[in-house]
């Protein structure tokens, strides 16, 4: 199998025109974008140094994509806009859940039913030597005794190597130093660092409400139309009817789920017409509603009143942000401490070091020197079947745990994130944009966030940030006097102090 020059896109890399296509394609995304941009215009100059004659300095360095972010933000369209701008062919490949290395570098032709690699399976099938080449999933690739294939992946994506890469199959180097490589997955951690290293890493974020609207408006209720069969029928879906879905049967950092309730909405509509039956050109609330059946989702998330030994706790997962509740029940014992609600080894050390501070600093709490010698505690984080892990639940465990010992009520519209140490030191964590994201989405008012990550609200849009009150502490104490209600009137003044008020 050889792919000379008759084979090869002509490399069209106009940034004018990628950055139509891409503002075309997608509402939002700036920075995304922004990068995408930036990687063309550092192609475009290549090529006219190529053209020039100018040599290539040997160390090109990572120049494969890597789109990191939850599901239904638009990774795998934008590499399409991509290749649309680029006017190459596009190319995409699975590797979620592949165990076997010979997936990538072929079968030995001495096998039965021998076969080329995936990779090049897929420039076989597409037809040009340099499509734009997405690789899914690459955070889910597995490893058993048939061979690790993120280590075959290697030689393909290291700009050093690819331009002999070798497939078994083949028997002869392959070029495929002209293939522009996307990678994506969910999460960064469980891709091995050999590989993460020869990535550049792109971040998406979740949508904020303002540009789920503006996207379903402009794109999925259009293609949802389309995709059932109602095209040329005037049907208009109001803001209020659009918010409501995106409220109360949505809670995603995408717009998957958003666009499947669009398109369950169109097929209801399609058996109407089918059946000759009267419908409304302008689909309202409660049509919503009777569509799509009773809303599953609460317009809020949180407690209906400020409770004893609850706190707000902010994760982000592969999803996107999320709010977490932690509970702490009190009961007669021998100082035992129980946890439970699957949590992970760093999500346990946490609550550990959120007792031991508590212990070590009960005079300035107001506890009795030996309070715990005949208390067990009990801490529960719920939706006991999801597995939970990460520091950044420290704050939120130690406000729950002092609530429950003080006997003092935590106000429910507060909720927080942050690592902590035995010295009641907040620390930074990450996900700022996402855990905000989720926290206005529950109903949330202030969010109590460790010191260094003030440095974060750049990233957060100013909608969101008008919503939303901003508290920065580096300790727990700091913390405590925000989140559990004490005198009212020291809390507002601490609050004025190291609070940012956003408006």
């Amino acid at each position: 199998m050889q792919c000379h020059g008759r084979f090869e896109s002509p490399n069209n890399v106009s940034l004018t025109k990628a950055k139509k296509v891409l503002n075309q394609d997608h509402y939002g995304l700036e920075k995304v974008k922004e990068r995408i941009l930036e990687y063309l215009a550092v192609m475009q100059l290549k090529e006219k140094n190529k053209k020039a004659g100018e040599q290539e300095d040997g160390n090109r360095g990572p120049t494969i994509l890597c789109f990191i972010g939850p599901p239904g933000v638009g990774k795998t369209s934008i590499g399409k806009s991509i290749a649309r701008a680029l006017g190459r062919k596009f190319l995409r490949i699975s590797l979620g859940g592949i165990r076997d290395e010979a997936e990538i570098r072929g079968h030995r032709r001495t096998y039965v039913g021998a076969l080329p690699g995936r990779i090049i399976q897929g420039i076989k099938n597409v037809g040009t030597k340099n499509p734009v080449f997405m690789l899914d999933e690459i955070d889910k690739i597995g490893m058993d005794f048939h061979g690790d294939p993120s280590a075959a992946l290697l030689e393909a994506l290291d700009p050093e190597q690819n331009k002999e890469f070798s497939d078994h199959y083949l028997e002869v180097p392959f070029d495929l130093s002209q293939v522009f490589f996307i990678t994506t997955g969910n999460l960064l951690d469980t891709i091995p660092p050999s590989l993460r290293d020869r990535l550049e890493v792109i971040r998406f974020s979740g949508y904020t409400e303002v540009e789920k609207i503006n996207i379903a408006e402009k794109y999925l209720w259009k293609k949802q139309l389309k995709v059932n069969g109602l095209g040329k029928k005037e049907l208009n879906l109001s803001k209020e009817a659009l918010l409501e879905v995106i409220r109360r049967y949505t809670r995603e950092a995408g717009v998957r789920n958003l666009e499947r309730n669009l398109a369950s909405i169109c097929r209801k509509i399609a058996r109407k017409i089918a059946e000759n039956k009267s419908f409304e050109k302008e689909i309202s609330m409660e049509q919503v509603r009777k569509f799509l059946g009773p809303p599953k989702f609460p317009h809020t998330v949180l407690e209906e009143k400020d409770e004893v030994g609850i706190s707000t706790g902010l994760a982000w997962t592969e999803a996107g942000g999320e709010v977490l509740f932690i509970e702490v029940a009190l009961m007669p014992g021998k100082g035992v401490l129980l946890l439970t609600g699957q949590l992970g080894e760093v999500m346990k050390e946490s609550c550990q070091a959120a007792m031991s501070f508590v212990k070590s600093h009960f005079k300035e709490l107001g506890l009795k020197e030996n309070f715990a010698k005949n208390l067990d505690v009990h801490i529960h984080v719920p939706e006991g079947a999801v597995p939970k892990d990460g520091p950044s639940a420290g704050v939120a465990m130690a406000t729950a745990l002092v609530s429950a010992l003080t006997k003092k009520p935590t106000l429910r519209e507060v909720a927080m994130t942050g690592e902590i140490t035995l010295r009641g030191r907040v620390m930074e964590i990450g996900g700022v944009k996402e855990k905000a994201l989720a926290a206005r989405r529950a109903g949330v008012k202030t969010i109590i966030l460790p010191k260094d990550n003030r440095k974060d609200l750049e990233e957060i849009p100013s909608e969101v940030k008008k919503d939303l009150k901003f508290v920065f502490v580096d300790n727990l104490f700091d913390a405590f006097k925000v989140a559990i209600e004490q005198s009212r009137d020291r809390t507002e003044s601490r609050s004025n102090k190291v609070a940012i008020k956003n408006s």
